[in-house]
This record gives C-alpha cells, structure tokens and sequence, in this order.
C-alpha cells in the first residue's frame, strides 16, 4: 500500500496529501533534512515524514512553525495555512462514518476529488450508477443481518457519492461492465428495468463513457476483479489504482508500475468492449425487454 494513502481511522482527505506533498517540496528546496525539520518543531523527525505523507493530522502551529523555518513569504504562508483549515475540516462523508470501513474511507476522497474516474466492475453496476433500490439490494445481500436504520444510512451514503456527478466540475467517468454484471438481477425484475434506464441515461451523458464487454469475450486481462483507476488536477497526486482484496480490505496503488499495468489492462478491456458491442444502447434496450419476460 502507498504511504501517501495510509488506511484505517486517519485516511487522509486529498487536501492533506496535497499539502504534505508541497511542505516536503519547500524543505527540499531548502536543502533541509527530515532531522532539521524535527528540530525546528522540537519533535522527531518521524513526525515530519508522516506530516510530509500525511499520515497524521496536520497541526496549524506546526505548519505556521515550518513556513518560518522555511522562510516563506507571508503571502505564501497565507495560502498554505488556508489550505490546512480546509484540509483539518472533516469531509462531508464524515456523517456517514458508521457506514464506511475504514478501509473504504480513503476511497472516498478519492473519487470526489479526481478529474477522470475510470471503473471496470465485473460483478455488480457501479455504484456511482446504481438507482437506490439497487443499491439497497446489492448491500443487503453483503451485510444480511444488518438492522434498516443501518441498512439504510449505508444506501444514503452510496447515492450521496453520486452527487459529484452533478457538479459543474463533475470527473470525467469512463466504466466497463461484464455482462454478467448488467444479467445477474439484483431485487426483481422492476428493479432492475429502472437500474437499466438510468444505464440508459448515463450512455447519452456527454461525461460518460460506458461499454459493455460480453461473456463471449472469454478470458481477458481484467479478470483478476474490480479496478478503480483516479487521475488527478493536483501536480501533487499522482495516478492511483483501487483494487478491493477479499471482503475486508482493499489495496491502493501509486507506485508508476502498478499504475501502468492496471491502466493498460483497463485500456485492453475497454478497446475489446468497444469492438464486440460498439452500440450499448441496442444491447440494453433488448435488455430491458428481457426483464419484463
């Protein structure tokens, strides 16, 4: 796992790594070491290096500390420590922490923050475009047991996230979907007819791109399981690929060759739906029709 994306209870908002990202710039620019760092602070010079990735909380006299250490303008310094109010403020998920795993938590911040989402889901509908009755079926059957009220708080969480499809600045959304994903009826029939008209939608969406790869693709590089793949507007971050790991726990990866080996089996996936279902809208509206049989 990248050390820019620690998991548990402090995974950081994009605000945070950002912002560690430029403070460990300025002490480079320096010729500052971790050491000299620390004593400025009067603290360790690990805890400049989890600061620097974001791996604690930032404190606003040590970030005010480390300008003055660095020497930094105070025009400068105004920018910086605007940005740790703003990256100190909780997300708005944060009302829905009893919903999100801590290893999911990340995750979030992620997806509000890229410019260019990229899915391949081979068992489910993403949840970015799932109807709630969907969603509520689908997370039914991962927590059987769960009481409403929870059940219905994890629902609320999932169609929140779809918000960012809204905005003016809303990410750029590409997603491929196995057919067993869109074949698998999840809650009904009539649940699954709505789940297929907001597909529908979200084809004629200027935004989103999505394709369809067939079963009669077989074996294909994407296989090994579901791919979340974040691009950035922040010089700072980096590309990072999500990848979930059994039913507890999930990795993410930043380091280039991951990057690129998941970009390019996402790439290969897509190119291969795209050759054998150039149209989704014809597939999905006899698709449509076979859930009224």
């Amino acid at each position: 796992m990248s050390e820019a994306l620690p998991s548990g209870q402090s995974a950081p908002t994009v605000l945070r790594i950002v912002l560690g990202k430029r403070l460990k710039e300025l002490r480079e620019s320096r010729n500052a070491q971790l050491e000299d760092a620390g004593k400025a602070l009067g603290v360790s010079h690990l805890t400049i290096r989890r600061i620097e990735n974001a791996q604690v909380s930032l404190k606003l006299p040590y970030v005010r500390e480390l300008l003055r250490f660095y020497e930094v303008s105070d025009e400068e310094a105004r920018d910086f420590t605007d940005m740790a109010e703003r990256a100190n403020e909780p997300g708005w998920w944060h009302n829905y922490k009893t919903a999100l795993p801590d290893w999911f938590r990340a995750y979030v911040s992620l997806e509000t923050a890229a410019e260019v989402i990229r899915v391949y889901e081979p068992h489910y509908m993403t949840g970015l475009l799932q109807t709630r009755d969907y969603a509520r079926a689908v997370i039914r059957a991962g927590f059987p047991y769960e009481p409403a009220e929870a059940l219905e708080h994890r629902v609320d969480l999932r169609l929140r996230r779809q918000a960012l499809l809204e905005r003016e600045d809303a990410p750029t959304l590409w997603v491929v979907l196995e057919e067993a994903a869109l074949r698998r009826e999840v809650g009904g029939p009539e649940v699954m007819r709505a789940q297929i008209d907001r597909v529908m939608q979200a084809v004629e969406d200027p935004r989103i791109t999505l394709r369809i790869l067939p079963l009669a693709a077989g074996a294909h590089s994407g296989a090994s399981g579901h791919i979340t793949y974040f691009r950035f507007q922040e010089r700072e971050l980096q590309d990072i690929v999500y990848t979930e790991v059994g039913l507890t726990s999930a990795v993410y990866l930043d380091q280039r060759p991951d990057v690129v080996a998941h970009l390019e089996a996402y790439t290969r996936i897509s190119r291969l739906a795209s050759e054998l279902l150039p149209d989704p809208r014809t597939y999905l509206d006899q698709l449509r029709k076979d859930f009224k049989r």
